[in-house]
């Protein structure tokens, strides 16, 4: 391994120092573009030749990893646990953080590209929080420092209401304010818990608070840390949109622009794998934390389907089916199985994919008509037929319909739980799955097989190239994963056998 791999720590650094650029330059049109064109193309591009390793801020390694530091310091420091102990900020790039960051930053590539050819004007301030971000998921992804994980958890929460705030849609600053409001709950509590986790084990490193309680440096059972576990948890459910955060985090979906929306909901995923496997590995040992993935799990995948089912805007449909969709990786991380796991984990790297799809896809229609009441919509495969089919892959996938990705994923989820010998939740999600597509199915009827309404106003201009290449590419991805699942799932297993 190399520990000191510069690109590391540059798949963080450079979308931060585009933001900033393209903040200084927001009046200048033809420079925002081209900056932002060729950025974007890096956040793929990067992790893809990084190679594998740790990268320690200021160069600060462990002292058993740092020979010269150590040599003439006293034994009891030496023959310590401080000899294993990180004393800076610790990044790790490993197979399965190079398929998320290289799946998060295809996600903000078309978010970018579409931001900036499907108007008439690029903004430079809305370039400035997809990149922010983008950078922060990115850095939720690699730290193993969970101080470092709340800090940029809170930069994503601003840039996630700027993003609300700059699509200017009806209501959208009535649901900025409220995400706020909750925001402002959670996020102390969730700094509460870091601090108590601290003050327990001394060290905000992962690694290391994993080590004192499993050597026995700290008590397991120290009611300071069972607060610290529950404040952690709330602030996770808080990030990822779980119950009983599910409304706003759909609301806050629905009032962004689709390109944002895509985004917005690639946050939510990588919020909920890092602070979910960050629970399991350092609360993974009390009994009652693996029962409440499950269960929190199992409420969000209803409550999801069952509030999509009474929408009427089809932004807020998608955005509750992808609330519901997070119950599945919830399961694979709460049966705590290598299968499981890796089965949790793959299906976040679809939803990724298949959310951004929908999103994208779905914001065609606005884009045409300026609606997304499908009450008052019809017509549309008539208008769009190229951009109608691709939807309706979307949803096929988002559903688990053979042979597409998520299909994969959730057949290694209902495989997992058998082998746990938990085979109602197999069951329990094959019927979810079935209602998911009725849903869909539902709105995709009501938006393009239907009769178009009279009232209807159809735009003529042509949909975006950029917007069909988005979609074109997502649609690769998903037959890809779903006809060689192994590309996924190797990349995964290491992670997972590690959290198991």
């Amino acid at each position: 391994m190399d520990y000191m791999n510069s690109l590391i720590p540059l798949m963080v650094i450079i979308p931060i120092t585009c933001a900033l650029f393209l903040n200084l330059l927001h009046e200048r049109d033809r420079t925002i573009k081209v900056l932002s064109v060729i950025i974007a193309l890096a956040l793929p591009i990067v992790p893809l030749f990084a190679n594998y390793g740790t990268h320690y801020f200021g160069g600060y390694a462990p002292l058993i990893q740092n020979g010269a530091i150590a040599t003439g310091l006293p034994a009891f420091i030496t023959g310590s646990a401080l000899n294993v102990f990180h004393p800076a900020i610790t990044y790790v790039f490993g197979s399965a953080q190079k398929l998320f960051i290289f799946i998060v930053g295809i996600v903000a590539l078309f978010s970018i590209f579409l931001s900036l050819y499907e108007v008439k004007r690029p903004s430079g301030m809305y370039g400035y929080l997809l990149f922010m971000l983008a950078a922060s998921i990115t850095a939720l992804i690699l730290t193993d420092d969970i101080f470092n994980l709340f800090v940029f958890f809170e930069i994503a929460a601003l840039a996630q209401v700027g993003i609300i705030l700059v699509s200017k849609v009806k209501g959208s600053y009535e649901t900025a304010l409220k995400y706020m409001i909750l925001g402002s709950i959670a996020s102390p509590m969730m700094l509460l818990g870091i601090a108590f986790l601290l003050g327990v084990t001394g060290n905000v490193n992962i690694t290391d608070i994993v080590y004192a309680i499993k050597h026995g440096l700290v008590d397991p059972k120290s009611p300071v840390l069972l607060m610290a576990c529950g404040l952690i948890t709330f602030g996770w459910l808080y990030g990822s949109g779980l119950p009983p955060f599910h409304s706003i985090k759909s609301a806050v979906y629905s009032k962004a622009l689709p390109n944002g929306a895509a985004l917005l909901q690639a946050f939510s995923v990588v919020m909920f794998v890092a602070l979910g496997v960050i629970i399991l590995r350092i609360f993974g040992y009390l009994p009652f934390s693996k029962v409440f993935i499950i269960g929190i799990s199992l409420l969000a995948m209803v409550l999801g389907i069952t509030m999509a089912l009474n929408q009427t805007d089809f932004k807020r449909i998608i955005g509750y089916l992808a609330v519901g969709e997070l119950g599945y990786i919830g399961i694979g991380l709460g049966l705590g199985t290598a299968m499981g796991v890796t089965a949790g984990l793959f299906q976040a790297v679809n939803e990724l994919v298949v959310t951004a799809f929908l999103f994208i896809g779905f914001g065609t229609v606005l884009y045409k008509t300026r609606e997304s009441d499908v009450r008052k919509l019809g017509g549309m495969m008539v208008q769009s037929p190229k951009t109608a089919f691709l939807v309706m892959i979307a949803g096929f996938a988002m559903a688990g319909v053979p042979p597409l990705n998520v299909f994969q994923s959730k057949l290694m989820l209902c495989q997992a739980a058998v082998d746990a010998g938990l085979p109602e939740l197999g069951i329990i999600m094959i019927v979810l799955s079935i209602v998911t597509f009725m849903t869909f199915m539902r709105a995709y009827y009501a938006i393009y097989l239907r009769p178009k309404p009279d009232d209807l106003e159809i735009k003529n201009e042509k949909i975006p190239r950029v917007t069909l290449l988005a979609m074109v590419v997502f649609l690769i991805i998903c037959i890809v994963f779903g006809l060689f699942p192994g590309l996924a799932t190797n990349s995964l297993q290491g992670l997972a056998v590690n959290i198991a």
